[in-house]
């Protein structure tokens, strides 16, 4: 799921609402992850938690991002930035090993798990009941 053009977005927002609401468990808002997206657009982290805290919905945060994004960028750029970081895997071996031990205690046989993405994918179905 995207939101500008974003894929990371939603998830980042759906963090910040669950921080606030006390009901985070093991997601962590402004994690390394979400920090590409804050950095790549120029928006600050405690910023945006206000907005979220203001209780607007998606589509009103969103209007804030791109009207207090420091970086303007255009949907080329985000396409292109979304589709990297939704490819991107482990590059160095201490995070390949981690990556690969994840994979293989929560589902060996699955073969589609290449990307941090997919991981995410993976443990938030695993988190909620599903069966790898």
């Amino acid at each position: 799921m995207r939101l500008g053009g974003f894929v990371i977005l939603p998830r980042i927002l759906d963090k910040g609402r669950a921080a606030l609401a006390g009901k985070q468990g093991e997601y962590l808002y402004d994690c390394p992850l979400d920090r590409n997206f804050f950095r790549y657009t120029g928006i600050d982290a405690a910023e945006l938690k206000k907005q979220l805290a203001m209780g607007k919905g998606d589509s009103a945060v969103l209007k804030w991002i791109q009207q207090n994004a420091q970086n303007k960028l255009q949907p080329w750029q985000i396409a292109s930035w979304s589709h990297y970081h939704e490819n991107r895997g482990p590059t160095d071996v201490e995070t390949r090993e981690f990556f690969n031990d994840y994979h293989r205690n929560t589902s060996a046989l699955r073969e589609d798990i290449a990307s941090w993405f997919d991981v995410l994918d993976l443990d938030d179905y695993v988190s909620f009941g599903g069966r790898a």
